[in-house]
Protein backbone atom coordinates (compact mmCIF):
# COMPACT_ATOMS: atom_id res chain seq x y z
CA UNK A 1 0.00 0.00 0.00
CA UNK A 2 1.19 3.43 -0.75
CA UNK A 3 1.93 5.99 1.44
CA UNK A 4 0.46 8.84 3.14
CA UNK A 5 0.64 12.50 2.90
CA UNK A 6 0.99 15.02 6.44
CA UNK A 7 0.06 18.40 5.76
CA UNK A 8 1.30 21.19 8.29
CA UNK A 9 0.79 25.08 8.50
CA UNK A 10 0.85 25.18 5.24
CA UNK A 11 0.15 28.83 3.55
CA UNK A 12 1.01 30.31 0.21
CA UNK A 13 0.31 34.07 -0.92
CA UNK A 14 0.68 35.71 -4.84
CA UNK A 15 2.10 39.21 -3.98
CA UNK A 16 0.12 40.54 -1.17
CA UNK A 17 -2.66 38.26 -1.65
CA UNK A 18 -2.89 34.63 0.41
CA UNK A 19 -4.53 32.22 -0.76
CA UNK A 20 -4.36 29.35 1.23
CA UNK A 21 -4.25 29.60 5.57
CA UNK A 22 -2.97 27.33 7.90
CA UNK A 23 -4.13 24.44 5.83
CA UNK A 24 -3.20 21.19 8.01
CA UNK A 25 -4.43 17.73 6.81
CA UNK A 26 -3.90 13.91 7.73
CA UNK A 27 -4.32 11.62 4.54
CA UNK A 28 -3.53 8.21 5.97
CA UNK A 29 -2.35 5.77 3.36
CA UNK A 30 -4.59 4.11 1.20
CA UNK A 31 -7.40 6.63 1.41
CA UNK A 32 -9.13 8.65 -1.29
CA UNK A 33 -9.14 12.35 -0.46
CA UNK A 34 -10.87 15.02 -2.30
CA UNK A 35 -10.32 18.26 -1.87
CA UNK A 36 -13.38 20.09 -2.90
CA UNK A 37 -14.65 23.39 -3.07
CA UNK A 38 -15.69 26.49 -5.54
CA UNK A 39 -13.42 28.23 -8.00
CA UNK A 40 -10.62 30.36 -6.63
CA UNK A 41 -10.65 28.51 -3.04
CA UNK A 42 -7.76 27.48 -3.30
CA UNK A 43 -7.69 23.21 -4.02
CA UNK A 44 -5.56 23.48 -7.40
CA UNK A 45 -2.75 25.44 -5.52
CA UNK A 46 -2.87 23.28 -2.34
CA UNK A 47 -2.34 20.00 -4.82
CA UNK A 48 0.23 21.88 -6.80
CA UNK A 49 2.17 22.51 -3.67
CA UNK A 50 2.05 18.85 -2.95
CA UNK A 51 3.43 17.59 -5.97
CA UNK A 52 6.27 20.54 -5.99
CA UNK A 53 4.80 22.29 -8.97
CA UNK A 54 4.35 25.24 -6.86
CA UNK A 55 7.14 26.97 -3.99
CA UNK A 56 7.18 29.45 -2.10
CA UNK A 57 5.54 28.36 0.99
CA UNK A 58 5.53 28.17 4.40
CA UNK A 59 4.63 25.09 6.45
CA UNK A 60 5.91 21.43 5.87
CA UNK A 61 4.71 18.91 3.42
CA UNK A 62 5.64 15.27 4.12
CA UNK A 63 4.82 12.04 1.61
CA UNK A 64 5.39 8.45 3.22
CA UNK A 65 7.31 9.86 6.34
CA UNK A 66 9.78 11.86 4.06
CA UNK A 67 9.74 15.31 3.97
CA UNK A 68 9.53 16.58 0.48
CA UNK A 69 8.85 20.06 1.19
CA UNK A 70 12.09 21.57 -0.70
CA UNK A 71 12.27 18.60 -2.91
CA UNK A 72 11.68 18.64 -6.57
CA UNK A 73 8.36 17.12 -8.09
CA UNK A 74 10.69 14.12 -9.96
CA UNK A 75 12.02 13.27 -6.82
CA UNK A 76 8.84 13.02 -4.67
CA UNK A 77 6.73 9.67 -5.49
CA UNK A 78 4.12 11.63 -6.92
CA UNK A 79 2.31 10.75 -9.82
CA UNK A 80 0.06 13.43 -10.91
CA UNK A 81 -3.09 13.05 -13.73
CA UNK A 82 -4.29 16.52 -15.38
CA UNK A 83 -7.86 17.40 -16.72
CA UNK A 84 -6.24 17.90 -20.04
CA UNK A 85 -4.79 13.98 -19.87
CA UNK A 86 -1.09 15.66 -21.53
CA UNK A 87 -0.81 12.69 -23.97
CA UNK A 88 1.30 12.59 -27.17
CA UNK A 89 -0.36 12.21 -30.09
CA UNK A 90 2.32 10.60 -32.28
CA UNK A 91 2.59 7.86 -29.72
CA UNK A 92 0.68 4.44 -28.98
CA UNK A 93 -0.97 3.89 -26.13
CA UNK A 94 1.67 1.68 -25.15
CA UNK A 95 4.31 4.44 -25.75
CA UNK A 96 2.44 7.09 -23.30
CA UNK A 97 1.72 4.58 -20.92
CA UNK A 98 5.70 3.29 -20.80
CA UNK A 99 6.84 6.97 -21.62
CA UNK A 100 8.26 7.89 -18.43
CA UNK A 101 9.73 4.44 -17.42
CA UNK A 102 11.70 4.64 -20.92
CA UNK A 103 13.18 7.64 -20.15
CA UNK A 104 14.64 6.52 -16.86
CA UNK A 105 16.10 3.76 -18.92
CA UNK A 106 14.02 0.38 -16.84
CA UNK A 107 14.43 -2.43 -17.89
CA UNK A 108 12.41 -3.41 -20.91
CA UNK A 109 10.68 -6.63 -19.37
CA UNK A 110 9.48 -4.57 -16.31
CA UNK A 111 8.50 -1.98 -18.36
CA UNK A 112 6.20 -4.51 -20.49
CA UNK A 113 4.83 -6.03 -17.32
CA UNK A 114 3.88 -3.14 -15.55
CA UNK A 115 2.32 -1.62 -18.89
CA UNK A 116 0.52 -4.38 -19.36
CA UNK A 117 -0.30 -5.09 -16.15
CA UNK A 118 -1.90 -1.30 -15.89
CA UNK A 119 -3.69 -1.81 -18.82
CA UNK A 120 -5.71 -4.89 -17.76
CA UNK A 121 -6.82 -3.10 -14.86
CA UNK A 122 -7.65 -0.34 -16.83
CA UNK A 123 -9.17 -1.98 -19.51
CA UNK A 124 -6.96 -1.09 -22.18
CA UNK A 125 -5.20 -4.23 -23.30
CA UNK A 126 -6.89 -4.36 -26.49
CA UNK A 127 -5.62 -0.81 -27.42
CA UNK A 128 -2.51 -0.30 -26.65
CA UNK A 129 -1.28 -0.25 -30.20
CA UNK A 130 -3.71 2.84 -30.88
CA UNK A 131 -3.18 7.08 -31.15
CA UNK A 132 -4.69 9.07 -28.57
CA UNK A 133 -6.66 10.12 -31.44
CA UNK A 134 -8.53 7.16 -32.12
CA UNK A 135 -9.83 6.87 -28.39
CA UNK A 136 -12.90 8.40 -26.33
CA UNK A 137 -11.99 10.75 -23.79
CA UNK A 138 -12.69 8.49 -21.27
CA UNK A 139 -10.09 5.64 -22.59
CA UNK A 140 -7.58 9.13 -23.23
CA UNK A 141 -7.73 9.58 -19.61
CA UNK A 142 -7.60 6.19 -18.73
CA UNK A 143 -4.43 6.23 -20.33
CA UNK A 144 -3.43 8.86 -18.37
CA UNK A 145 -4.24 6.80 -15.56
CA UNK A 146 -2.08 3.89 -16.21
CA UNK A 147 1.18 6.35 -17.01
CA UNK A 148 0.73 7.33 -13.49
CA UNK A 149 0.05 3.98 -12.60
CA UNK A 150 3.35 2.47 -13.61
CA UNK A 151 5.39 4.57 -11.54
CA UNK A 152 4.66 3.14 -9.23
CA UNK A 153 4.01 6.34 -6.86
CA UNK A 154 3.80 6.93 -2.98
CA UNK A 155 0.75 9.11 -3.61
CA UNK A 156 -1.64 9.43 -6.95
CA UNK A 157 -2.79 13.39 -7.21
CA UNK A 158 -5.68 14.14 -9.29
CA UNK A 159 -6.30 17.47 -10.94
CA UNK A 160 -10.31 17.73 -11.70
CA UNK A 161 -9.56 14.91 -14.00
CA UNK A 162 -13.09 14.50 -15.29
CA UNK A 163 -13.97 18.34 -15.61
CA UNK A 164 -13.45 17.63 -20.11
CA UNK A 165 -16.13 14.28 -20.37
CA UNK A 166 -19.94 14.86 -20.97
CA UNK A 167 -22.24 13.71 -18.17
CA UNK A 168 -21.94 10.06 -18.87
CA UNK A 169 -18.31 9.79 -19.26
CA UNK A 170 -18.21 11.40 -15.92
CA UNK A 171 -20.34 8.44 -14.23
CA UNK A 172 -18.39 6.18 -16.13
CA UNK A 173 -15.10 7.20 -15.19
CA UNK A 174 -16.29 7.57 -11.90
CA UNK A 175 -16.83 3.79 -11.20
CA UNK A 176 -13.48 3.47 -13.01
CA UNK A 177 -11.74 5.51 -10.63
CA UNK A 178 -14.08 4.00 -7.44
CA UNK A 179 -12.62 0.09 -8.73
CA UNK A 180 -8.57 1.71 -9.77
CA UNK A 181 -8.32 2.46 -5.73
CA UNK A 182 -10.29 -0.24 -4.60
CA UNK A 183 -7.71 -2.64 -6.49
CA UNK A 184 -4.64 -1.22 -5.67
CA UNK A 185 -4.88 0.31 -2.34
CA UNK A 186 -3.46 3.86 -3.55
CA UNK A 187 -3.24 6.89 -1.41
CA UNK A 188 -5.50 9.76 -3.81
CA UNK A 189 -5.30 13.46 -3.18
CA UNK A 190 -8.21 14.14 -5.93
CA UNK A 191 -9.28 17.93 -6.63
CA UNK A 192 -12.98 18.59 -7.86
CA UNK A 193 -15.58 21.12 -7.61
CA UNK A 194 -18.31 18.85 -8.07
CA UNK A 195 -19.74 17.63 -4.78
CA UNK A 196 -21.22 14.24 -6.99
CA UNK A 197 -17.44 12.98 -7.80
CA UNK A 198 -16.87 14.03 -3.49
CA UNK A 199 -19.64 12.42 -2.41
CA UNK A 200 -19.14 9.31 -4.33
CA UNK A 201 -15.30 8.72 -4.70
CA UNK A 202 -14.06 10.53 -1.10
CA UNK A 203 -13.02 8.58 2.04
CA UNK A 204 -12.57 11.93 3.48
CA UNK A 205 -13.58 15.18 1.88
CA UNK A 206 -12.20 18.35 2.58
CA UNK A 207 -13.91 21.35 1.59
CA UNK A 208 -12.37 24.59 1.00
CA UNK A 209 -13.81 28.53 1.39
CA UNK A 210 -11.59 31.36 0.43
CA UNK A 211 -8.16 29.29 1.15
CA UNK A 212 -9.17 28.18 4.33
CA UNK A 213 -10.30 24.58 5.40
CA UNK A 214 -13.80 24.84 5.92
CA UNK A 215 -14.91 21.15 7.52
CA UNK A 216 -13.63 18.02 6.64
CA UNK A 217 -14.76 14.25 7.52
CA UNK A 218 -16.50 11.54 5.70
CA UNK A 219 -19.05 12.53 3.00
CA UNK A 220 -22.12 11.53 5.55
CA UNK A 221 -20.63 14.37 8.20
CA UNK A 222 -20.30 16.68 6.14
CA UNK A 223 -23.78 15.63 4.79
CA UNK A 224 -25.63 14.93 7.57
CA UNK A 225 -23.25 17.10 10.10
CA UNK A 226 -22.53 20.59 8.30
CA UNK A 227 -20.27 22.57 10.95
CA UNK A 228 -21.41 26.11 8.99
CA UNK A 229 -24.03 27.22 6.29
CA UNK A 230 -21.62 27.62 3.94
CA UNK A 231 -20.66 23.34 4.20
CA UNK A 232 -24.88 22.87 4.16
CA UNK A 233 -25.41 24.51 1.21
CA UNK A 234 -22.43 23.54 -0.68
CA UNK A 235 -23.16 19.76 -0.10
CA UNK A 236 -26.52 18.34 -1.37
CA UNK A 237 -28.59 18.78 -4.39
CA UNK A 238 -31.02 20.74 -4.64
CA UNK A 239 -29.65 23.20 -1.77
CA UNK A 240 -30.35 23.21 1.45
CA UNK A 241 -33.40 25.17 2.70
CA UNK A 242 -32.96 27.76 5.14
CA UNK A 243 -35.66 29.73 6.89
CA UNK A 244 -35.08 32.74 9.38
CA UNK A 245 -36.75 32.38 12.84
CA UNK A 246 -36.49 33.60 16.58
CA UNK A 247 -35.49 30.64 18.68
CA UNK A 248 -37.74 30.65 22.11
CA UNK A 249 -38.04 27.57 24.74
CA UNK A 250 -41.36 26.03 26.02
CA UNK A 251 -41.55 23.48 29.16
CA UNK A 252 -38.14 21.99 27.58
CA UNK A 253 -39.04 22.27 23.82
CA UNK A 254 -37.22 24.45 21.75
CA UNK A 255 -39.51 26.16 19.51
CA UNK A 256 -38.66 28.35 16.14
CA UNK A 257 -40.87 30.54 15.03
CA UNK A 258 -41.10 32.31 11.62
CA UNK A 259 -44.50 34.79 11.39
CA UNK A 260 -47.69 32.71 12.53
CA UNK A 261 -45.81 29.89 11.82
CA UNK A 262 -44.22 27.64 14.64
CA UNK A 263 -41.62 24.77 14.71
CA UNK A 264 -40.86 22.42 17.61
CA UNK A 265 -37.64 20.85 17.16
CA UNK A 266 -36.23 18.11 19.21
CA UNK A 267 -33.36 19.44 22.19
CA UNK A 268 -31.08 17.45 19.82
CA UNK A 269 -30.81 20.40 17.25
CA UNK A 270 -28.98 22.60 19.24
CA UNK A 271 -25.19 21.60 20.44
CA UNK A 272 -25.54 24.53 23.22
CA UNK A 273 -27.60 27.03 24.73
CA UNK A 274 -29.60 29.25 23.13
CA UNK A 275 -30.88 32.75 24.68
CA UNK A 276 -34.89 33.00 24.28
CA UNK A 277 -35.33 35.35 21.14
CA UNK A 278 -32.28 34.90 19.41
CA UNK A 279 -32.38 35.14 15.79
CA UNK A 280 -31.50 31.71 13.91
CA UNK A 281 -31.74 30.27 10.33
CA UNK A 282 -33.42 26.96 10.57
CA UNK A 283 -32.09 24.92 7.58
CA UNK A 284 -33.74 21.35 6.68
CA UNK A 285 -32.75 19.27 3.56
CA UNK A 286 -35.34 18.86 0.60
CA UNK A 287 -35.70 15.62 1.04
CA UNK A 288 -36.95 15.87 4.73
CA UNK A 289 -39.25 17.45 3.04
CA UNK A 290 -42.94 15.51 2.08
CA UNK A 291 -46.14 16.62 -0.41
CA UNK A 292 -47.69 13.56 1.69
CA UNK A 293 -48.61 14.40 4.88
CA UNK A 294 -49.80 11.45 6.64
CA UNK A 295 -48.13 10.97 10.01
CA UNK A 296 -45.98 13.87 9.67
CA UNK A 297 -44.19 15.81 12.68
CA UNK A 298 -45.40 18.84 11.23
CA UNK A 299 -47.83 20.32 8.32
CA UNK A 300 -47.85 24.07 7.16
CA UNK A 301 -50.23 24.61 4.62
CA UNK A 302 -51.10 27.16 1.44
CA UNK A 303 -47.34 26.94 -0.22
CA UNK A 304 -48.11 27.90 -3.99
CA UNK A 305 -45.72 26.01 -6.54
CA UNK A 306 -43.54 27.95 -7.86
CA UNK A 307 -41.50 25.45 -9.90
CA UNK A 308 -42.57 21.81 -11.05
CA UNK A 309 -39.21 19.70 -12.57
CA UNK A 310 -39.56 16.42 -13.40
CA UNK A 311 -36.12 14.66 -13.73
CA UNK A 312 -37.35 11.14 -14.66
CA UNK A 313 -36.75 9.05 -11.17
CA UNK A 314 -38.15 12.48 -9.07
CA UNK A 315 -39.49 15.40 -9.04
CA UNK A 316 -37.82 18.67 -7.87
CA UNK A 317 -40.72 21.36 -6.74
CA UNK A 318 -40.16 24.81 -5.48
CA UNK A 319 -42.44 26.25 -3.26
CA UNK A 320 -43.33 29.60 -1.57
CA UNK A 321 -43.22 29.90 2.12
CA UNK A 322 -43.39 33.57 3.26
CA UNK A 323 -41.58 34.81 0.26
CA UNK A 324 -38.73 32.30 0.50
CA UNK A 325 -37.88 29.53 -1.58
CA UNK A 326 -38.69 25.84 -0.24
CA UNK A 327 -36.94 22.97 -2.33
CA UNK A 328 -38.53 19.52 -2.07
CA UNK A 329 -37.43 16.11 -3.99
CA UNK A 330 -40.48 14.05 -4.65
CA UNK A 331 -40.01 10.38 -6.27
CA UNK A 332 -41.60 9.60 -9.08
CA UNK A 333 -42.55 11.48 -12.43
CA UNK A 334 -45.35 14.29 -11.24
CA UNK A 335 -46.13 17.57 -12.50
CA UNK A 336 -48.21 20.47 -10.38
CA UNK A 337 -49.29 23.33 -11.88
CA UNK A 338 -47.46 27.00 -11.00
CA UNK A 339 -49.65 28.82 -8.34
CA UNK A 340 -51.36 25.56 -7.29
CA UNK A 341 -51.37 25.73 -3.04
CA UNK A 342 -49.59 22.66 -1.48
CA UNK A 343 -49.51 21.45 2.25
CA UNK A 344 -45.68 20.22 3.51
CA UNK A 345 -45.19 17.50 6.05
CA UNK A 346 -41.82 18.48 7.67
CA UNK A 347 -39.44 16.19 9.28
CA UNK A 348 -37.56 18.35 11.74
CA UNK A 349 -35.16 15.66 13.56
CA UNK A 350 -33.16 16.27 10.39
CA UNK A 351 -33.22 20.44 11.15
CA UNK A 352 -29.90 22.06 12.15
CA UNK A 353 -29.88 25.61 13.35
CA UNK A 354 -27.66 28.01 12.34
CA UNK A 355 -26.47 31.47 13.35
CA UNK A 356 -27.41 34.13 11.22
CA UNK A 357 -24.09 36.36 10.72
CA UNK A 358 -21.40 34.06 11.82
CA UNK A 359 -23.37 31.13 9.88
CA UNK A 360 -21.71 28.54 12.18
CA UNK A 361 -24.09 26.06 13.36
CA UNK A 362 -25.99 26.46 16.98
Amino acid sequence: MSGGVSIRSLEKSFAAVTVLKDINLEVEPGQFVVLLGESGCGKSTLLRLVSGLEEDHLGSIHIAGRDVTHLDPKDRRIAMVFQSYALYPHMSVYNNIAFGMKIRNEDKAETRKRVEDAAAILKLSDMLDRRPAQLSGGQRQRVAIGRAMVRDPDVFLFDEPLSNLDAKLRGDMRVEIKRIHQTLGATILYVTHDQIEAMTLADKIVLLNNGCIEQMGTPTDLYSNPETLFAARFIGSPEINTIKVTVTHDNGAVIARNGSRSFPLPESVLRGSVDDGAQALLAIRPEFLSLDTHGAELVTENHPVLLCEPTGSETFVVLDFEGADLRLRVPGLHHYDVGKPLSVGWSLSAAHLFHPDTEVRL
